[in-house]
């Protein structure tokens, strides 16, 4: 399976750069699979498609922020160093951009305040490990000196709006360098009349790390890391020996729900990593809906759309939401899939 068979042409406008107004604002595709059949509604309508039967799993982890710049010691060429994934205390999985010239003995000069660091050894070409040297506590430091990292298809720097608006209403545990972007459109009354629960699973670097194979198997995901509380899965146990379905608010979800059941063979509390790579072909166990937004050509998050709802009708409804000027990508639009 090739990922040039997922590529389509987007006109560079339909990248969403701000939030709509107001998050229920947003535009709702809704993708029937059985009869193939699609809607264009807004997501405030979204709970006339849901019912009380039904259950929507949320990811309640919050964006912190990740993105942090420095200079080599003795240089003043600035350097962004994005946090990843913490290692152990004080030491983090890093992307340093331009890196070229960082190695392991690298001192790192972080500004504007002048704490420094360490780059300890390389994880991979892109990921390097780097120690930290700050007194006082991680989070009250990186709120004062890092900012919030929005992706790379936002043309601008971070606004006061954007630390608000790139959070659900539902973020609690620190811990991703990306949001869960299909949960950026619910309000607090439109989930109030919605069935839900919730889940943990930080969003790293392997959301937005490119893909350098030619085919999609040769492709290997990095692992994020977890967590589904009792409540959360005595929720889900009970709601698949019902009619109702399970409806994962988002590709990350997806992934943490599936990755449980593949090892377990049903969904249970507890913590690990998610690496699972789920693309055309793949038996789904737990999903009977999703609500994602449209994703970028040749992302693994599209290869997970086309294999919940088939290659076909997601390349059709990118067409028609290309047609019909959806606002693509992390502030734009969103599509329900049942």
């Amino acid at each position: 399976m090739k990922i040039v068979d997922f590529k389509y042409d987007l006109p560079s406008e339909l990248i969403a750069q701000h939030p709509s107004q107001r998050r229920q604002d947003s535009r709702l595709m809704v993708v029937d699979r059985r009869s193939q059949t699609v809607e264009h509604r807004r997501f405030a309508d979204l709970s006339g498609f849901v019912s009380a039967a039904d259950l929507l799993v949320l990811n309640n982890t919050k964006v912190f922020p990740a993105r942090l710049y420095a200079s080599r010691e003795g240089e003043k060429k600035k350097l962004e160093v994005l946090l990843l994934n913490k290692v152990q205390d004080r030491i983090w999985e890093v992307l340093v951009r331009p890196g070229r010239k960082v190695r392991t003995g690298t001192r790192l000069i972080f500004q504007p305040d002048e704490f420094e660091g360490e780059i300890l050894e390389s994880s991979s070409p892109a990921v390097r490990k780097l120690r930290l040297e700050y007194t006082g506590n991680f989070w009250t430091w990186i709120k004062r000196l890092g900012q919030i990292p929005l992706p790379p298809y936002i043309n601008r720097p971070p606004i006061q709006e954007d630390y608000k608006r790139y959070q659900t209403i539902f973020a609690r545990v620190p811990g991703s360098v990306a949001a869960p972007t299909a949960g950026l459109h619910f309000t607090t009354d439109l989930l109030g009349q919605l069935p839900h629960c919730e889940i943990t699973l930080h969003i790293g670097y392997g959301t937005f790390k490119p893909i350098k194979t030619a085919t999609i198997q040769g492709h290997q995901m990095d692992k994020e890391y977890y967590e589904i509380g009792q409540e959360t899965a005595s929720l889900i146990q009970s709601r698949s020996r019902s009619s109702g379905k399970l409806i994962a608010v988002g590709t990350s979800t997806t992934r943490a729900l599936e990755q449980v059941f593949v090892k377990h063979q049903r969904i249970i509390s507890g913590s690990g990593w998610a690496n699972l790579f789920i693309y055309p072909g793949f038996d789904f166990q737990v999903l009977g809906g999703l609500i994602t937004n449209f994703h970028l050509p040749g992302s693994t998050l599209l290869f997970l759309v086309s294999a919940f709802a088939g290659k076909d009708l997601i390349q059709r409804c990118y067409r028609e939401a290309v047609q019909r000027k959806y606002r693509f990508y992390s502030y734009g639009d969103a599509m329900l899939i049942l």
